[in-house]
């Protein structure tokens, strides 16, 4: 049974917890991860790029010369593709990149990318974030004594405040709830620090 030292916000051991297999034990699927990342920066994506087709481009409302007789090619208008200042035939136009990936899917590649954290030896827990101040300077220095370096993502239940403005100005530090890790956050970050409560509440969602 995988299991992790339970940490105080001095670095001190002070226990151990026992994680589940199905969660922190399971078996890394590469494509799993590929889809599930694609699948969010999909949905990030604006899909707002757009070009002028023939009827979008002002002028060549004239035909510009008639249709027989003259030798050259018939045309109806010069906004035509085929010609100078004419529109984009094909082009991109505003769309969604979303696309819908099973629930089941999502949750094997967090448990994927769960494990892959775990055997980097990428996981701290703590036992909780009872912060005194909302400064950010204050909390800096306890980051400093867990040795967390830089691209932390931090893990809450939820509900502190004092702990939301502290790591707020913090470059390279994001804090997000157990209800809004993702399998493109665990992978982009180096180390992932939780709580106590945020590990267990995320351990029982995915091993169900």
């Amino acid at each position: 049974m995988p299991k992790l030292e339970l940490k105080n916000l001095d670095n001190e051991v002070v226990g151990e917890l026992e994680l589940y297999e199905k969660v922190f034990a399971a078996k890394v699927n590469k494509s799993l991860l590929f889809a599930a990342v694609k699948h969010h920066l999909d949905s990030l994506r604006q899909g707002t790029h757009a070009t002028k087709n023939r009827g979008l481009v002002r002028g060549g409302g004239k035909k510009p010369w008639r249709q027989k007789g003259t030798g050259r090619a018939r045309v109806g208008s010069s906004r035509n593709p085929i010609w100078r200042h004419g529109g984009v035939a094909h082009g991109p136009q505003p769309r969604s990149y979303a696309f819908r990936l099973p629930k089941k899917m999502i949750l094997g590649a967090l448990r994927s990318a769960l494990t892959e954290k775990y055997n980097g030896k990428a996981i701290t827990v703590v036992e909780g974030f009872p912060l005194q101040s909302h400064k950010t300077k204050e909390f800096k220095k306890i980051l400093d004594k867990l040795e967390m370096g830089k691209k932390l993502l931090i893990v809450e239940a939820g509900g502190n405040d004092n702990l939301t403005r502290a790591s707020g100005n913090l470059a390279q530090v994001k804090l997000v709830s157990n209800r809004e890790v993702n399998v493109y956050d665990l992978l982009n970050h180096n180390h992932i620090l939780f709580s106590k409560m945020s590990i267990q509440k995320l351990q029982e969602t995915l091993s169900q």
